[in-house]
């Protein structure tokens, strides 16, 4: 048996592996979405392919790995992974994303002898799908575009160059996508070397040991955690825009949490059924979104192991928009960046100190596509957004960051999308007004406003803008993200999830919206309320409605008697 200071150097070595995949990958993609973005899932898994070490970007990507890897295990048995492949696997129902997100991984052999996987899940630019860039409106898997089921890309390391002239026939844009998958393959070479070359310093034996404890550990520091929290069941629901089709109906989400000293039990019963749209969530996906909530409350201080999720138990119902069976469509996941705050909002009642108020809720994607006047070229370049933060009972919410679904995600700069696209960003800032009022105030969320120079699609993937940001303890509602089709002219037009043509010189502006408040706004401290009317966070018209605080314009000092004049009168 290991002793502790060997293991500790091999779960270390493989931390240093799995980031080593990452920054392959990002100096080899030919996707912003990738190498600046960070929409990525990495994972080096021990045998029977449970994650032992990660490397952050999308977290929902790293535990669908670990599904993926099992189903490929289940389709072609241990047998069929022979040293020197590589697979490729975005058949949804087993991949855990959508076909654009194609899962590839590496069986890792030493000296004959399986010891591991490592794998790489990115977003690819297009796989023949229905409509360039993304679906919105598919309603079966057929119209989403080449599926492969843990199909070989390489054979004892030599190039499967059938597939990859298939790849490159049956896409729009075949340089980048083969590209990218290229990277991909690279990305998991590098992680299988590096494994074994740990294997080759400590022996199979203590590698092995390495990741059965590693992954012991990580269930073991989830359990003690889970002894913490209070014990009890409670349920909540909200709401997906629309599945694409029935545009006019909301999608209910409904999650019911019980916690007790050995378990977290996530039940999807009573969640939407027989959806036509393409946001129903391959099972593999709702399992991770689920472990993304349950990690963040129990080890969130920890890289992330399968033996952390140990504890957890996800039921949905097969058929729901929770758990897509063939042929459901499912090319649209945003209900997995919408449902975890559904399980908060659950556990918001029974544990309102730990988890916070909603957050604007979305990733409010923008994708932009066309031909580029400047080089004759195709493109298409997407960003995703930032939002405001739910106040907690420590503080204010963060104003502006990536939504929690994409912790270790980051947006598209200015100056990439304007060198790359015929796109000019007309402003980009902070929103005011957006964060819901409280005694501690909902983070703001923001404005980024893109002007077309070319004739293009504007592909808006918003899905929560109907439904307001949640408050918790008597804090106010966010404002929900919006948006806005030339906006300021008789042709503004206000959408939320949509596939827009637009000529040139249109205007598409993307609001993204603020967090629920936390306790009674008209508490909160007068003098930070004057901080964020001076900071821009809040009117000087909000922070007498909403807070019952007089600013000065000129000054932003506050007010001592007309403020006091109107918190009495609201007291009364």
């Amino acid at each position: 048996m290991n002793d502790a200071i060997t293991t500790e150097i091999i779960r270390h070595g493989l931390l240093a592996a799995a980031e080593e995949v990452a920054r392959n990958l990002c100096r080899t993609a030919y996707n912003t979405v990738v190498y600046e973005i960070h929409d990525y899932g990495i994972g080096i898994h021990d045998v029977n392919g449970d994650v032992v070490a990660d490397a952050p970007g999308i977290a929902v990507f790293t535990r669908g790995n670990d599904y993926g890897i099992k189903k490929s295990i289940e389709f072609l048995g241990i047998d069929g992974m022979g040293e020197g492949d590589v697979f490729i696997l975005n058949y949804p129902y087993w991949s855990s994303a959508h076909t654009l997100d194609p899962l590839v991984f590496a069986p890792i052999h030493f000296e004959g002898e399986l010891i591991g996987f490592a794998s790489c899940r990115i977003h690819v630019l297009d796989l023949k799908q229905k409509d360039a860039g993304y679906v919105l409106d598919s309603t079966d898997i057929f119209q989403e575009g080449l599926v492969f089921p843990a199909t070989r890309l390489y054979q004892n390391g030599v190039q499967n160059d059938e597939i990859f002239n298939f790849l490159r026939f049956n896409s729009r844009m075949p340089e980048r996508t083969i590209g990218d998958i290229q990277a991909q393959v690279s990305a998991c070479f590098s992680g299988a070397r590096r494994t074994k070359e740990i294997a080759s310093k400590y022996g199979v034996e203590a590698l092995r040991e390495g990741m059965r404890r590693i992954n012991e550990h990580g269930k073991n520091l989830a359990l003690l955690a889970l002894k913490e929290l209070p014990n009890g069941t409670w349920n909540a629901h909200d709401f997906v825009d629309s599945d694409g089709i029935d545009v006019d109906d909301l999608v209910k989400l409904n999650a019911t949490v019980t916690i007790t000293d050995d378990e977290m039990i996530i039940d999807w019963s009573g969640s939407a059924t027989g959806l036509k749209g393409p946001i129903n969530l391959p099972v593999g996906q709702t399992e991770a979104l689920c472990s993304l909530i349950f990690k963040s409350l129990t080890t969130p201080d920890t890289p992330v192991v399968a033996g952390n999720f140990a504890p957890l138990r996800v039921i949905t119902e097969p058929g729901s928009v929770m758990h897509a069976v063939h042929p459901m469509p499912t090319f649209t996941l945003w209900t997995g960046l919408l449902a975890g705050e559904v399980v908060l909002k659950a556990l918001s009642q029974g544990l309102p100190d730990l988890v916070p108020a909603c957050s604007g809720g979305d990733v409010c994607s923008m994708m932009g596509l066309g031909v580029n006047p400047r080089t004759g070229d195709s493109w298409l370049e997407a960003t995703n957004e930032a939002v405001g933060f739910g106040a907690h009972s420590s503080g204010d919410g963060e104003d502006g960051i990536m939504h929690l679904s994409e912790p270790g995600c980051r947006n598209n700069p200015v100056e990439v999308l304007e060198t790359k696209s015929p796109m000019i960003i007309e402003s980009y800032g902070y929103r005011p007004d957006t964060g819901g009022a409280g005694f501690y105030r909902g983070g703001v969320g923001v404005s980024r406003v893109y002007r077309f120079t070319a004739d293009s699609v504007g592909i808006c993937l918003v899905y929560k803008t109907k439904s307001a940001p949640w408050a918790i303890n008597g804090g106010e509602q966010g404002v929900p993200n919006q948006i806005v089709i030339n906006p300021g002219t008789e042709r503004e037009v206000i959408k939320a999830g949509s596939y827009n043509h637009l000529k040139a010189g249109e205007v598409l502006a993307n609001n993204t919206g603020g967090g629920g408040g936390y306790g009674r706004a008209f508490d909160r401290d007068a003098d930070a309320v004057a901080r964020d009317v001076r900071n821009g966070f809040v009117s000087i018209l909000a922070a007498e409605r909403d807070y019952g605080v007089v600013v000065d314009p000129g000054s932003f000092a506050v007010d001592v008697a007309r403020t006091n004049t109107l918190r009495s009168k609201a007291s009364s």
